[in-house]
């Protein structure tokens, strides 16, 4: 009797074992939860809201986007992927400054500071700068895309008996970018448009010396989901 009775006290001190290894379970699997909500798989996401667009649509309804996902932007893959070849393209031209890559709302926008291809005040495409142009032309001609040339200024008045203001100057620039390209590679032109937008689309302060360098640019623009010829 004696015996059991110690047994029993024994099982009673023990009880708080369980109530840990409950608990213990318990947190691994929320911190597992946290670990997998934190790496989403967007080509997984990518296909399944592509699949989501397509029942809906087979079916006359209109997909929840906002509700199924919330909270995650959308991923426009061919972007991404056109995005990583301008880089590696580029990769050897780092040397060079004023080359800039990103992405918005019109597609991927490889942009080029005025003195990677300009000198001062001039329209006329450097010598050093036919390389880089070359490489641009063999993506252009590789990606398909709709292409949309830039020139951009800062908002310092231009001196020079050639163009009478910075709105000529930028517009002059986008048309000789056109042109090289042009000459590089084999391309159709009615997929490439070009303009001249002068100081009036500014990307930063022309306040300062730094400012009005990054404002003085060319942009090409791989519009997206449009594609030519």
């Amino acid at each position: 009797m004696k015996r059991k009775r110690r047994v029993e006290e024994q099982d009673s001190t023990d009880r708080w074992v369980v109530s840990y290894a409950d608990f213990i379970t318990l947190l691994f699997a929320f911190f597992t939860t946290l670990y997998a909500i934190s790496h989403v798989d967007l080509g997984k996401l990518a296909l399944f809201e592509g699949s989501m667009h397509s029942a809906f649509k087979a079916s006359g309804s209109h997909p929840i986007e906002t509700t199924i996902f919330h909270g995650i932007q959308s991923v426009n893959y061919a972007d991404v992927g056109l995005e990583k070849d301008l880089r590696e393209q580029f990769n050897k031209f780092a040397i060079i400054e004023g080359i800039v890559i990103t992405r918005d709302a019109r597609g991927v926008v490889l942009t080029f500071g005025d003195s990677a291809l300009f000198e001062s005040g001039s329209a006329d495409i450097k010598e050093t700068a036919r390389p880089l142009l070359a490489a641009v032309a063999a993506l252009i001609r590789k990606s398909q895309r709709a292409i949309v040339i830039e020139g951009h200024t800062d908002n310092i008045p231009i001196r020079s008996a050639r163009y009478s203001s910075n709105l000529e100057l930028s517009t002059a620039r986008a048309a000789r970018t056109f042109q090289q390209l042009m000459n590089e590679e084999t391309l159709n032109p009615e997929r490439i448009s070009t303009a001249g937008y002068g100081e009036y689309h500014p990307v930063a302060s022309n306040a300062t010396p730094e400012g009005r360098a990054m404002n003085r640019r060319i942009d090409i623009i791989f519009v997206s989901g449009k594609e030519g010829a």
